[in-house]
């Protein structure tokens, strides 16, 4: 149950946008184990004058934020970032131009299915891999 945020520069084309949505979900399906149909994506487009990011870094320099439920591995965490960084390569992004940032918040943080503290609620997954 993933949320992600997407932030790159304005201009893109929605094919292309699409891909870099593509590309994290197929690697949250991978390495997170996470179904499908599980797909809570939301993409934020700035101008240069509104984001300033680190020199040496181009227009196609993208921020991933990852919100998730904690209890993955280390070494899942780092699976993860290399499977999204190698499948952003094929979109023409350069692995510098990626920053992923991952947040775990504790389940009653979330209100889901009506409003029901996720931690009360039967995921019908281990969310432990």
């Amino acid at each position: 149950m993933p949320l992600i945020t997407i932030s790159l520069f304005r201009g893109k084309t929605a094919e292309h946008k699409k891909r870099i949505n593509d590309a994290i979900h197929e690697s949250l399906m991978i390495h997170f184990n996470i179904k499908n149909w599980d797909y809570n994506q939301k993409t934020n487009e700035y101008s240069r004058e509104d984001w300033t990011i680190p020199d040496g870094r181009s227009d196609n320099y993208v921020l991933i934020e990852i919100c998730v439920f904690p209890g993955r591995s280390k070494e899942t965490k780092k699976n993860l970032y290399a499977e999204i960084v190698n499948r952003l390569e094929d979109t023409g992004i350069k692995k510098e131009d990626v920053f992923i940032a991952l947040q775990e918040q504790p389940m009653e943080n979330w209100g889901i299915r009506g409003g029901i503290s996720a931690d009360e609620v039967d995921l019908g997954y281990n969310r432990f891999v």
